[in-house]
């Protein structure tokens, strides 16, 4: 695949707890080169790096992450934050306690709440696959298709598994038209980052993409 159409499928991600300014100004400064779909960054770099790189970069953050178990007012106000900041993508990670109860309404009402909070911005809904089983991920398709969110994403990158080429298979196959698939977690080759595209993902959360195409 050209270079200039993998990038623009590539959310260039740092999340580390350690992660500095000076290594965030990094990632930056390469996704304006490389002309990534977003830079994904703590919350907390947020506002520093939409002063500093305006409309050069989109910027994406993360709520409720990495263990989505803070309640929806959290999340809520989390991302109210960032779109105050300046990010314009959101990537939010479920509450996987109320999954495992069963509880997909409460759920699906969360996804929804944080949509309306992010209207035209984007907002993706990351499901950390490793912890669920087939009928979970198929009934989070379904909650994240029903409450209007754009992506629905793999994994953290923080979780004990990330991304499979067999997940993304399946989400394609149980979300609505309208939602868009996100890759994320243990993607660092080129032939990894090909084949997630070429299985229908739209998006590939990485650190080191940029890395293994200069």
């Amino acid at each position: 695949m050209d270079r200039d159409f993998v990038m623009k499928h590539v959310d260039h991600t740092l999340l580390k707890a350690t992660s500095t300014y000076e290594q965030i100004e990094k990632l930056c400064d390469e996704a304006v080169e490389y002309k990534t779909a977003s830079v994904c960054i703590p919350p907390s770099y947020v506002k520093r790096v939409a002063d500093k790189y305006g409309d050069r970069l989109t910027i994406c953050t993360v709520i409720g992450f990495p263990l989505g178990y803070s309640t929806t007012v959290v999340k809520k106000a989390e991302t109210i934050d960032a779109i105050n900041n300046g990010a314009t993508e959101i990537d939010m990670v479920v509450n996987l306690g109320w999954v495992k109860d069963g509880l997909f309404d409460k759920v699906e009402e969360e996804i929804r709440t944080l949509k309306q909070v992010t209207g035209d911005k984007i907002l993706k809904v990351i499901v950390e696959t490793c912890y669920l089983t087939e009928e979970e991920k198929v009934k989070l398709c379904k909650a994240v298709t029903s409450a209007g969110a754009d992506f629905i994403k793999t994994s953290t990158g923080f979780g004990t598994g990330g991304a499979t080429l067999e997940d993304v298979e399946l989400f394609k196959e149980h979300v609505g038209e309208n939602v868009r698939i996100k890759a994320s977690g243990g993607i660092r080759t080129k032939e990894d980052i090909e084949n997630y595209i070429n299985a229908g993902a739209d998006r590939i959360g990485a650190s080191g993409a940029v890395k293994v195409y200069q």
